[in-house]
């Protein structure tokens, strides 16, 4: 049976970091949960790449974030999508389609 490889494709973090903040603000272990479950598993973000990437998304602006207390009563990181963000969140679903269409056309070329 193939291994099957869980880690997120490089480039598409972004894309699903911000799709997930689209649907109300998170803490960082939320958003990784709800990107395995939404997955169905397949999906899987370690830690080492979402905090960085996070970083990198406020710095450009595309989100904010501020300490809160969590579900688990705990102080967390809560990040949420800024209006620059919903329009990166655009740009980027627009490049996820037109990436996968020419990926489907060559897979699909007899």
């Amino acid at each position: 049976m193939p291994r099957v490889k869980s880690d997120v494709l490089q480039g598409t973090l972004t894309l699903l970091v911000l799709k997930t903040l689209a649907r109300g603000p998170a803490h960082g272990y939320a958003i990784t949960q709800h990107i395995q479950q939404v997955s169905d598993e397949l999906l899987r973000v370690e830690e080492g790449s979402l905090y960085p990437a996070l970083h990198r998304m406020e710095q450009e602006g595309w989100i904010r974030s501020e300490w809160a207390i969590s579900e688990t009563n705990r102080r967390a990181r809560v990040y949420s999508l800024t209006p620059q963000g919903e329009r990166e969140l655009e740009a980027e679903e627009e490049n996820w389609q037109r990436l996968t269409r020419g990926v489907g056309r060559v897979l699909s070329f007899a």
